[in-house]
């Protein structure tokens, strides 16, 4: 790791706390049983890549949804359960980048959509008093924003263009395989968050990043 300048961190799974079964068993309550056949960590249909990628608007995403469920459920509804799956970010994990940031760049890359990146602003400037995504980040990059998704290797090649960094001194942390593989394909280096957010500090020393 001595030839690491920059970190490249992903949001939900390894920064924030998420859990995908709560928005599955959310949808069950609103009478649809099967909503993981459309959305898990691996896998998800197209109009929710869409709305990853900016390319739909929200009232379009819970058409889609609709369509996809068959069932009529309000927008209160499926924005409360698109919204379940989002848990919480402990304030030792604020500090615990605070720390990285004295040693690296630090970025941020998340597949993410209007919906939850809107609320999640509001929640962290409530609970912490400032905007984590510029305050502790030389810059957060989310797919809504820039039209493209992980684990696209053409996405991770914008962000290094943008962001002025060279791939072989950039390491991506990421709790999706499928994304590794993508980044890899793109030339950074890259670790599989295989341990809970609450272990990232651990995981972090396991691999000589603090």
């Amino acid at each position: 790791m001595n030839n690491i300048k920059n970190l490249i961190l992903d949001l939900g799974g390894v920064v924030l706390n998420v859990d995908y079964h709560k928005m599955v068993d959310a949808f069950k309550a609103y009478n649809i049983p099967d909503f993981d056949k459309h959305f898990t960590q691996a896998y998800q249909s197209e109009i929710i890549d869409l709305f990853e990628e900016g390319k739909c608007t929200i009232e379009e995403f819970r058409n889609g949804i609709r369509d996809l469920t068959g069932v009529n459920l309000s927008d209160k509804q499926i924005d409360d359960a698109w919204n379940s799956m989002i848990l919480d970010l402990p304030e030792e994990r604020i500090q615990l980048i605070g720390l990285l940031k004295l040693k690296y760049n630090m970025y941020m890359f998340s597949n993410t959509n209007e919906l939850h990146i809107e609320m999640l602003k509001k929640k962290f400037e409530k609970q912490f008093g400032f905007d984590i995504f510029t305050f502790l980040f030389n810059k957060a990059y989310f797919s809504n924003e820039i039209k493209m998704r992980k684990p696209h290797p053409e996405s991770f090649q914008w962000l290094l263009n943008d962001a002025e960094i060279k791939a072989e001194e950039t390491l991506f942390i990421e709790d999706s395989p499928q994304h590794i593989e993508g980044a890899k394909k793109a030339g950074l280096n890259t670790l599989l968050m295989n341990v809970h957010p609450e272990n990232l500090r651990d995981f972090l020393q396991q691999h000589g990043l603090l």
